[in-house]
Order: C-alpha cells, then sequence, then structure tokens
C-alpha cells in the first residue's frame, strides 16, 4: 500500500510545470488526483502520464476566476467522493515586471484575481469538504517574492504575501483539528514563469518541477508535522 492510498488530491495549475510535477508525485503514491488547468490538452497529457504509471486522475478544465465554477466542482466532489483530502493550490501569473507608478490596473486585478483571491473562494467553497478527511492537508504555492524586497514585482509580490497571511489564518482556523495547512516557497525552478521574469536565464542550471515534487508528498501525508509554516523547498526531510 502507498503512503496516500485512496487519498483524493485537489492539484490546481496541474498541465505544466510545478502543478503537473505534483500531481504526478501524488498519484504514484496512491492518491486519486483532481486536475484543474485552462488548458484541456495539457491536462489530457497528464493524465496519459498518471495512467501509464498505474494512477488515477479526474481532469476538470476551468478558470479559477469563473466564480460559478467553484461551487459545481466542490458540488462534483461531494457527490463522488464525499469528502476532500489534499488541496495543492498552484495556479498563478506574474503579470508584467514594471515600477508601481506604470502598472496597468488591469495587470494589478488580474494577479490578485489569480493569484490570491481565486484561493480564498477555493477555501471558501472547498473547506466543508477538506474538513470531512481525516487528515486534511493543503499547501499553498507561495514565492520568495512576498517579502516585497523585489523592484517591479509589485502585483505578484503582494498577491504572494496575502496568499501567506490566508494560509496562515487558515491554519490557525484549524489548530484543534488534524487537518495541516502549509506554505510552500518553490524557489528558482525550471518553469515557464521563471522565463518570463528572467529572460536571459539559463533553465538548465536550475532544479527542475520534479526535483521538489517530493516535498508536495511530504507536506501530503498523514503524519506531518507542520502547520501553518512558510517552507523552503528542498530543506523539508524526506
Amino acid at each position: 500500500m502507498t503512503s496516500l492510498n485512496n487519498r483524493i488530491a485537489l492539484v490546481t495549475g496541474a498541465s505544466r510545470g510545478i502543478g503537473r510535477a505534483a500531481a504526478i508525485a501524488l498519484a504514484r503514491e496512491g492518491a486519486h488526483i483532481i486536475a484543474t488547468a485552462r488548458t484541456q490538452a495539457g491536462l489530457e497529457e497528464l493524465d496519459d502520464t498518471i495512467k501509464a504509471e498505474g494512477g488515477n486522475a479526474t481532469l476538470v478544465t476551468m478558470d479559477l476566476n469563473d466564480r460559478p465554477a467553484l461551487p459545481r466542482l466542490a458540488s462534483a466532489i461531494h457527490d463522488r467522493w464525499g469528502k476532500l483530502d489534499i488541496m495543492i493550490m498552484n495556479a498563478g501569473i506574474l503579470g508584467t515586471l514594471t515600477p508601481i507608478a506604470h502598472m496597468d490596473e488591469q495587470i494589478w486585478d488580474d494577479v490578485i484575481a489569480t493569484n490570491l483571491t481565486a484561493v480564498f473562494r477555493m477555501i471558501n467553497q472547498l473547506d466543508p469538504l477538506f474538513r470531512l478527511s481525516d487528515a486534511g492537508r493543503a499547501v499553498l504555492v507561495t514565492s520568495g517574492a512576498a517579502s516585497g524586497m523585489m523592484p517591479y514585482w509589485s502585483p505578484y509580490a503582494a498577491s504572494k504575501a496575502g496568499l501567506d497571511a490566508l494560509g496562515k489564518s487558515w491554519a490557525a482556523e484549524l489548530k484543534n483539528t488534524t487537518h495541516r495547512v502549509n506554505m510552500l516557497s518553490p524557489g528558482r525552478i525550471a518553469t515557464n514563469m521563471i522565463g518570463e521574469a528572467f529572460p536571459g536565464i539559463d533553465k538548465a542550471t536550475l532544479p527542475s518541477p520534479e526535483d521538489i515534487a517530493g516535498d508536495f508528498v511530504q507536506l501530503c501525508q498523514p503524519d506531518c508535522p507542520y502547520q501553518g509554516q512558510i517552507l523552503n523547498a528542498g530543506q523539508i526531510p524526506r
């Protein structure tokens, strides 16, 4: 029996990068993956990989900013499984790197909506199902940019700082339960986003999403000791 056998795991932004790697790693441990992303083709490729390794996935093509979609997702999860054991909140966008005085308001709104408000809405809709698990585990993907010390990153930094505060508040609400909520900061990983942020970077010199996927597995174990913490990828004992 694998360590996450029969656990129901929701992974957002699962069609590529960190979300894809996390979904595959959790499936290898026996979890059934509910994979969400905006691109159907990417989800189908993920499904092929998971099935080839003997795992199972349910694909949900959706935009997290589609407000009516989240209640439908919650209802579908309730009707099929009656609980939600694992939540990996990974989906996010970078926005445009530019001085605050030059920032387009629509870009600000889009980044905050995707990286922060959508996570709030998912927690708001899915917390009742999460609490029905015997050991719910949530991992919110944050960033070192949340420190606010990086010029030109204002919307992304603000969204991740807000995410950290949101996750800590949720963890505090679950203090006297068997559930755990933590934030994981991947660092510089070879993803499309890092290429957008640093066009000249050689991604071949960076860790891959697969290199940190094991951290998600550890944080989703029923015996995970962490609660309400901001953890750096690669520093979690395996």
